[in-house]
């Protein structure tokens, strides 16, 4: 797993997640909506009604992170041993083990998202918040371990890497204060796009080198170059985010400019124990009918007239 496949596909999902994120963030923000719902179109109630509002973000998360675990376990041939049978017992692919805590930590992920936005009585948004940064946390630690040994263009490129992580883990955390901030969000999913594409990128360096010839790691060229592809595809997700946004403005104004009109419609969520940054609905309803209560009606009015 720890091969070109191990950095190509958990790669793809990553920059497919940032695309996805990306869309909803600017379709959320050319209608004036909460960063945390994506607007979604009307759909007629009926026995369909409720899948769309299953959290699919989540339930993607679940079935990438749960098939990447399999993956692991039986890519090798004699299966995930943790220790070998010598005296003493020397612990057996430690790379292979962090790839599989990653991975179960993705699936984890996806559930926690899943249970807050489908199965409990209201969603807990800080919930998904601080699973998803705890898990960075992590994800930031076996980083770290996972270029023990290496040297040279590999630990150039995980260097890098590791630098991505540690700046999403950052805006990650910062966003447990502040999840409705549209600058926030738009840098997290630029770094989702950078973690996915750099991910992918070294897959290429290290073991699928495109001119068929290994990277030679004594090589200062070789290696600086390898901060110039990064740089490069600094540049190049900026212009793909740039590009989603124009297309999605286009989308918006020319297709469906009454999109504005229907807005978002989850259920309601609370943050924090301090109290909800939004009522939900029946409170709304119940301010509303009190406010009309403290006015006169027309009748009154008249009569004392």
């Amino acid at each position: 797993m720890g091969k070109f496949n191990g950095h190509l596909y958990p790669g793809l999902y990553l920059f497919s997640y940032g695309l996805y994120q990306a869309t909803v963030l600017f379709k959320a923000m050319l209608v004036s909506d909460s960063l945390l719902y994506a607007p979604c179109s009307p759909r007629n109630k009926g026995r369909w009604a409720r899948l769309w509002t299953i959290a699919y973000g989540g339930l993607m998360k679940m079935v990438t992170g749960s098939t990447l675990t399999i993956y692991v376990v039986f890519c090798l041939d004699d299966g995930m041993v943790l220790m070998n049978k010598k005296v003493p017992p020397r612990f057996m692919y430690p790379k292979e083990w962090q790839h599989l805590t990653m991975f179960i930590l993705l699936a984890l992920n996806g559930c926690v998202d899943v249970t807050s936005k489908n199965l409990l009585p209201r969603r807990c948004v800080l919930l998904e918040k601080g699973t998803l940064v705890l898990i960075f946390y992590v994800l930031l630690m076996l980083f770290v371990s996972h270029v023990q040994g290496s040297a040279g263009i590999e630990l150039q490129t995980h260097s890098l890497l590791i630098l991505v992580v540690f700046l999403l883990m950052l805006v990650l955390t910062i966003e447990l204060w502040a999840p409705d901030t549209f600058h926030l969000s738009l840098i997290e999913n630029f770094l989702f796009l950078m973690m996915g594409s750099w991910l992918m990128q070294a897959g290429f360096i290290l073991y699928r080198p495109v001119t068929g010839y290994p990277w030679q790691d004594d090589d200062i060229s070789d290696i600086m170059f390898v901060t110039t592809f990064f740089c490069w595809h600094v540049m190049i997700n900026a212009l793909c985010l740039l590009g989603l946004y124009g297309i999605s403005s286009i989308w918006h104004h020319c297709y469906n400019p009454s999109l504005k009109l229907t807005g978002s419609e989850e259920a309601p969520y609370h943050m924090d124990a301090v109290g909800p940054i939004y009522k939900s609905l029946p409170e709304v309803e119940e301010s509303e009918k009190g406010d009309q209560a403290l006015l006169p009606s027309e009748s009154s009015l008249s009569g004392r007239a």
